[in-house]
């Protein structure tokens, strides 16, 4: 599948968090949702986008902005995910791949020389009104965040 493009609307989910609590994207109607896919819980990369958000958090309450982490991994992986690092924003766990698909993110990567079907790190803001307001398909972990903010800001949120 392809990523969803600006003005489409947001394909609709319902997952678990990381304390196993559902959550589809239907119940965010009304506020702006940064809707975050990464590869793995507790790897380098995807700790520093996670503490980002963490650090900068502030941030996206203070525009009443709704921050939603999702990957592959467990509702029990998410759940030490979050307690290790102290992560005030919800992780939803796609363990059968049915997002990641709806959202053009699972795919083929590479590492190592190695080839391998993933989750690529890549990010959907999504406005009140349940569309795409803007794709960021090549994530930077150190500076997503601050990103973000100032796109929310520029979109009058």
């Amino acid at each position: 599948m392809t990523m969803p493009s600006p003005g489409a609307p947001a394909p609709a989910f319902i997952l678990p968090d990381q304390d196993g609590k559902p959550h589809s994207l239907s119940e965010y109607a009304g506020k702006w949702v940064l809707l975050y896919f990464y590869p793995k819980d507790d790897t380098p990369g995807c700790t520093i986008e996670a503490c980002t958000i963490r650090d900068q958090f502030e941030g996206f309450q203070n525009i009443g902005a709704v921050v939603l982490g999702v990957s592959t991994d467990s509702v029990v992986s998410h759940k030490k995910f979050a307690a290790a690092y102290a992560l005030p924003f919800t992780l939803l766990a796609d363990e059968h791949k049915e997002v990641v698909g709806k959202y053009g993110v699972f795919g083929e990567k590479k590492f190592m020389g190695k080839t391998y079907m993933g989750t690529n790190r890549a990010s959907f803001l999504i406005a009140p009104d349940g569309t795409i307001a803007k794709v960021y398909p090549k994530v930077k972990p150190e500076a997503h965040a601050a990103e973000v903010i100032a796109d929310l800001k520029a979109l009058g949120a």
